[in-house]
Formats: C-alpha cells, sequence, structure tokens
C-alpha cells in the first residue's frame, strides 16, 4: 500500500517541522520514497502547492506526474462513492460544498480507487460544519494516518554524519 499525502502535510513540513533550510533529508527521503513507489500525492494539491511563490512551489514544479497524480478511469466510480457518502451525512451544506470542491474530495476518492493510505495532519471531528478527511476515510474503509506514523512505518531515517 502506497500513500497519499495531503497538501497540508508539505505545508507543515516547510513552515514547521522539515523546513528546507535545516531538513532537507526530509525532503530528499519524499523523491526516494517516490521513486519506490511508496509515497506520492495528487494532482489536485500540486495545484495547491504551485500557487505559493516560494521553496514548496518550486519543488513541487520539480515533481511532475510521477509524484502527483493525474486522476485515473478509476476514480471516476471512487468519487461518486465519496460524493455519496459526503451528501449522505449530516454536514451543513456550505461543508459540503466547499468539500466537494477541495483537493481533499480528490485525495480521499484517489486513495479509495488505488487501494492507498491518506496521510494528513487532520483528526476526526464530529462537527457538522466541515468535512475532515479522517471521518471520510473511516467511514469508506480508507487507512488514514499522519505523517508521524508513516515515516515511522517506512523506518525513515534524518541522521547528521555517517549512519553506524
Amino acid at each position: 500500500m502506497a500513500y497519499l499525502l495531503d497538501a497540508d502535510v508539505f505545508i507543515r513540513a516547510k513552515n514547521l517541522h522539515y523546513g528546507f533550510d535545516f531538513c532537507p533529508g526530509f525532503w530528499d527521503w519524499l523523491v526516494e520514497a517516490n521513486e519506490r513507489g511508496r509515497v506520492f500525492s495528487i494532482e489536485k494539491v500540486e495545484d495547491e502547492l504551485k500557487s505559493g511563490d516560494d521553496e514548496l512551489a518550486e519543488w513541487t514544479n520539480e515533481r511532475g506526474d510521477e509524484f502527483f497524480l493525474p486522476p485515473n478511469p478509476e476514480i471516476l466510480v471512487a468519487l461518486g462513492n465519496v460524493g455519496d457518502w459526503v451528501t449522505g451525512k449530516a454536514y451543513e451544506p456550505t461543508a459540503i460544498d466547499t468539500f466537494l470542491q477541495v483537493a481533499d474530495f480528490y485525495l480521499v476518492a484517489q486513495a479509495l480507487a488505488d487501494v492507498h493510505a491518506v496521510v494528513t495532519h487532520e483528526i476526526p471531528s464530529p462537527s457538522r460544519k466541515r468535512i475532515k478527511i479522517p471521518n471520510v476515510c473511516i467511514d469508506l474503509g480508507v487507512k488514514c494516518l499522519t505523517p508521524f506514523d508513516m515515516l515511522r512505518r517506512e523506518r525513515a531515517r534524518f541522521v547528521l554524519g555517517a549512519s553506524s
């Protein structure tokens, strides 16, 4: 099972834990994990990341379709399943409209279609004002975990100097 990363994973990594200036190993690991077929994201996330004028937009521009997957035919059925779930719950109409227009909708659908896990910082919430990725994933049987859980599962290591 591969991982599909939410936009917020990249944004928080850049702004907080894994800045390009002090933890380039994280970004190198993402590229290497992608080359091994373990870590991806989707075009809609790519579009969000490219909208900034910063190092993250530059990094994103260097990746392409190998990292940010374009939609495939299988996603059509999954989009319908995710859409049905969202509209069948007691969410406020603005929450539904917002979710169906952002990358989260496509991210969950791609994970459902391709049997990938979703990686996000979001946590489940009972709120009906905003649809959270984990809520959708849990009900649709899509694995959902934090970036830190993914890094541990993949045994990522960012070490200084020679490894022992």
